[in-house]
């Protein structure tokens, strides 16, 4: 058995889990977690760990709430081989097919002195990409055009071009870095509480603890959408809101699951007059806007909490709260890329090309992690009647994650068989699929969805009455 995070006895996971635990208020855990599964994800980091740990601290919210209201804190599970899976997707279409996962565009590419990240997957981040290299499209022409440039002015070029790229720098020239010096002294959650407002009348059960919980969720690719995925599986009404003519094709079927989806323009004035009536009779507010971006339109911190005095809202960005990169553009992919990740495993893995995590763990990490602030923040209002705000970043759930080390001789999981996925299967607005079954067991609290996954827009921008 390795040693864990704080160097005492105990399973790696148990250490990211006490780390996660006191990011979100409280340095005692109220129960411990059955790890059940075997298998890691192969990484040079202990990724399946992370993820376990992530999965578990917001089980554990769950049976803190439920044994609040109702006076028994139900058992947590946690199946690692599961999560493993969860991590990278959880839909397995019946007789149809995804679209691709990336635009051609989107990749790692050999700068004339290093390596740098394109991301291309927004129409609009492709097209400043695009503009800054002179090309038309097509990954051989994007990958000469890259060859001509240094890495850093690359990134620099196509970051003021409102674009998304990040250099490969190293471990180390990320802790010199301004930003990654920033990031390091950050807290794994920014937390501010709020002063008393009435306190709320919900009407969940032991089976459904978030059952008459209003989210409000203005998130997109990946953290986010995570995040109310999850509250919306014990019960909660998610209702996403995106702007006019947004698409995500290949993530929708994946993380609409348990959502009404609406659109909303919070550039018009009937937009904001809408958000505004949205944002007050909701309990949860998720957002991954850029740190400015809800400011600039009339929402900062302080406006909506006068719009809502009770309201849990919580937060993400790409690259920390402080710092010159704070409003910076940045996905799970290009965060890996500029703090040593895709580095760490080219070196010590002896590849000849950026080699990043095996999946997306920085984007659903982060995604556990916010569902876990907003399940506890729902507690404590319960309690007090108080609101609270919260705030996490990928690249400070990534210093986390690199302060463990995988074990060289860990087993991949298992591979996945019929038995893994849910029967029936569920029918989306695409077609039938299977979900992988969920990670977490919460005693007499199943995770369960009430709304298939369907398209971005397909619902009215309002409550259920």
């Amino acid at each position: 058995m390795r040693r864990d995070l704080d160097g005492e006895a105990g399973g790696v996971s148990d250490g990211y889990l006490r780390a996660i635990w006191s990011a979100t208020g409280s340095a005692t855990l109220p129960a411990g977690i059955a790890w059940l599964g075997t298998g890691s994800l192969p990484s040079i980091f202990p990724v399946t760990d992370l993820a376990a740990a992530s999965v578990g601290a917001a089980g554990l919210a769950i049976a803190e709430l439920v044994g609040q209201r109702h006076g028994s804190l139900p058992a947590v599970a946690v199946d690692r081989r599961l999560t493993s899976f969860w991590f990278d997707t959880s839909l397995r279409p019946v007789g149809w097919k995804l679209p691709p996962a990336r635009d051609p565009v989107t990749g790692d590419y050999a700068a004339a002195d290093g390596w740098i990240r394109l991301h291309a997957n927004a129409p609009h981040h492709r097209d400043a990409i695009l503009r800054v290299l002179g090309c038309h499209g097509g990954h051989d022409e994007v990958a000469r055009a890259v060859a001509t440039w240094n890495a850093l002015d690359l990134e620099n070029a196509i970051v003021e071009g409102k674009g998304c790229a990040a250099q490969m720098r190293t471990r180390e020239a990320w802790a010199t870095h301004p930003q990654g010096a920033a990031v390091a002294v950050e807290p794994l959650l920014w937390r501010t509480p709020a002063p008393a407002a009435e306190a709320p009348a919900w009407a969940g059960t032991p089976a459904r603890p978030l059952r008459g919980i209003r989210v409000l969720d203005l998130t997109r690719i990946i953290a986010g959408p995570v995040a109310t995925r999850f509250l919306a599986g014990y019960g909660a009404e998610v209702l996403r809101l995106d702007p006019p003519a947004w698409d995500e094709p290949v993530a929708a079927p994946e993380l609409t699951l348990g959502k009404r989806c609406g659109r909303i323009d919070l550039r018009s004035t009937e937009g904001r007059r809408l958000f505004r009536q949205l944002l007050r009779d909701a309990d949860v507010l998720v957002h991954g806007y850029r740190s400015d971006a809800l400011g600039a339109l009339g929402f900062d911190a302080e406006q909506r909490r006068r719009i809502n005095p009770g309201l849990v809202d919580v937060s993400l960005d790409a690259y920390g709260w402080t710092g010159p990169w704070k409003a910076r553009r940045g996905f799970d992919s290009l965060v890996q890329m500029s703090c040593g990740i895709a580095d760490a495993g080219m070196r010590e893995l002896g590849r000849d090309r950026p080699t990043p995590l095996p999946v997306q763990a920085l984007d659903h990490t982060t995604g556990y992690l916010l569902a876990t602030a907003a399940i506890r923040g729902l507690t404590e209002r319960a309690r007090t009647g108080c609101g609270s705000e919260a705030r996490a970043s990928l690249a400070r759930t990534a210093a986390l994650l690199v302060q463990g080390v995988a074990p060289a001789d860990a087993a991949p999981p298992a591979p996945e068989t019929r038995d893994d996925c849910t029967m029936p299967s569920e029918m989306t607005a695409w077609g039938r699929a299977r979900r992988v079954k969920a990670p977490l067991a919460v005693a007499g609290a199943p995770m369960a969805w009430d709304i298939p996954a369907g398209p971005l827009g397909a619902s009215p921008a309002s409550w259920r009455a």
